[in-house]
């Protein structure tokens, strides 16, 4: 069952340190699809064409069944699987690093490689920052114009996520609930409405949650 909620990056940044003279960036970027990621590998891979290595992670899916992780050439296991387990602990989703060495002349050993860079991993996720994404379920409620800038300005209020709203014949507004509150959210709306409002399901997806 794919989770309610989970944490993702909201945009792409790059994460600077160096370790015994090797230089080690940490490319970060959001990615909802394995093509996406694969892609922002590629694109890390031209940008760093002189670099001793290139190694990548990335968690596809809200219950980030699609993974994968590479050691670039680095020994078994002391890059992109300590990469991939930091983003699996920390519980990030739909994202991929990159994270580029140039290597400065000393060896690191593996277990200075494997703390090497999943710490490159840590760090660009602190400076960066995450947001939280929660699944709602996509609802349409139809209300006649009377009562509709009156319920559009409540549901706003009381912090729903309101999508997008149509005038037509009725008012039809688009927003999101999170499935355990869909019988209260519809007793309300009954009351506030007085019965006048119809409220049909539409689907459900990820949208990121404010603060």
């Amino acid at each position: 069952m794919a989770a309610e909620r989970y944490l993702t990056v909201g945009r792409e940044g790059v994460h600077e340190s160096e370790i015994k003279r090797s230089r080690f960036l940490c490319a970060l970027a959001p990615a909802a699809s394995e093509e996406a990621a694969q892609a922002f590998v590629q694109r890390i891979r031209k940008q760093h064409p002189g670099a001793t290595h290139n190694c990548f992670a990335y968690v596809i899916g809200a219950d980030g069944r699609i993974h994968k992780a590479s050691d670039d050439g680095e020994p078994g296991g002391t890059a992109g699987t300590p990469m991939l387990q930091v983003l699996l602990r920390r519980e990030i989703r739909d994202v991929v690093a990159v994270v580029t060495r140039y290597y400065g002349g000393v060896q690191l050993g593996a277990g200075g490689l494997v703390r090497a860079y999943g710490g490159a991993v840590s760090a660009a996720l602190d400076e960066l920052g995450t947001i939280e994404r929660q699944k709602l379920v996509l609802v349409t409620v139809a209300v006649d114009h009377q009562r509709a800038g009156k319920l559009e300005n409540d549901l706003r209020a009381a912090g729903r996520a309101v999508r997008d709203v149509h005038y037509s014949a009725d008012v039809r507004i688009d927003l999101g609930v999170p499935e355990e509150e869909l019988g209260a959210f519809r007793a309300w709306l009954a009351d506030a409405t007085a019965g006048a409002a119809v409220l049909e399901t539409t689907g459900a997806a990820y949208v990121d949650v404010d603060g």
